[in-house]
């Protein structure tokens, strides 16, 4: 079996310590890390080679309009351009293909699901996921500074009309009827180009930290150590 590399969004899944203090000495892994670990071992050829599949109606839109959310940032934030990265990135511990990679920097992209989870008013980052995440990228590319720079774009139009679909179908209206209504609210509240700019982008930055990055290092490790137990206990 190929030595455990974690993905870089899911760092902040195994960087997390035990709440004993005596496992926290011993190196050991957390719950959430144990979890995480058992997930990606299942995916393995040497078990089910199957991945753990996972969507949602926030993933399906943040995909649609990555490409659209990179432009806009360009645009705000007055990079002469911006194209998304398409290499992808490893060394010994982790792995990851950032958003965006400029001269000293790496930009990853959030797109937010509505206004609602928009952290317009935020000023740390929102999910410390994505700081682990920055730093995991920090290393990969060798660069200094990391950009999460979170946007609100308009919903996909078909996005929409399944939602006013739903939103008939939940309600007993006939479609025949009321759908042309329920689009045109649903339409309204799933794009913003009644809001200005600068409400639908908001940046965080912060810097590579080498502690942080040995601590990755040390997690990533601490796996290895899991797996081949957890290997040893099935005779894999």
């Amino acid at each position: 079996m190929k030595p455990f590399k974690c993905r870089a969004s899911a760092i902040g899944k195994i960087i997390t310590l035990p709440r004993s203090k005596k496992d926290r000495e011993a190196g050991l892994l957390s719950k959430t890390a144990q979890t995480y670990v058992q997930d990606w071992l299942r995916g393995q050829p040497e078990l089910y080679n199957r991945k753990k599949e996972f969507s949602s109606k926030y993933t399906y839109k943040g995909n649609e309009v990555e490409d659209d959310s990179i432009e806009f940032v360009a645009e705000m934030l007055g990079y002469p351009f911006l194209f998304k990265n398409e290499e992808h990135f490893d060394n010994d511990w982790i792995k990851g293909t950032p958003d965006v990679i400029v001269s000293d920097h790496v930009i990853d992209v959030k797109n937010s699901w509505d206004q609602h989870t928009f952290p317009l008013f935020d000023t740390d980052v929102p999910n410390s996921d994505y700081y682990w995440q920055g730093q995991g990228y920090m290393w990969l590319t060798c660069k200094s500074r990391y950009k999460l720079i979170y946007t609100l774009m308009d919903a996909p139009l078909e996005q929409i009309e399944k939602a006013a679909r739903m939103y008939c179908y939940q309600n007993y209206l006939d479609l025949d009827l009321y759908f042309d209504q329920a689009y045109e609210e649903h339409f309204e509240q799933m794009t913003y180009s009644d809001v200005e700019p600068e409400l639908k982008i908001k940046v965080f930055e912060f810097e590579r930290n080498d502690s942080d990055i040995e601590l990755i290092k040390n997690r990533v490790e601490a796996a290895r150590v899991y797996i081949d137990e957890l290997l040893k206990k099935i005779n894999v």
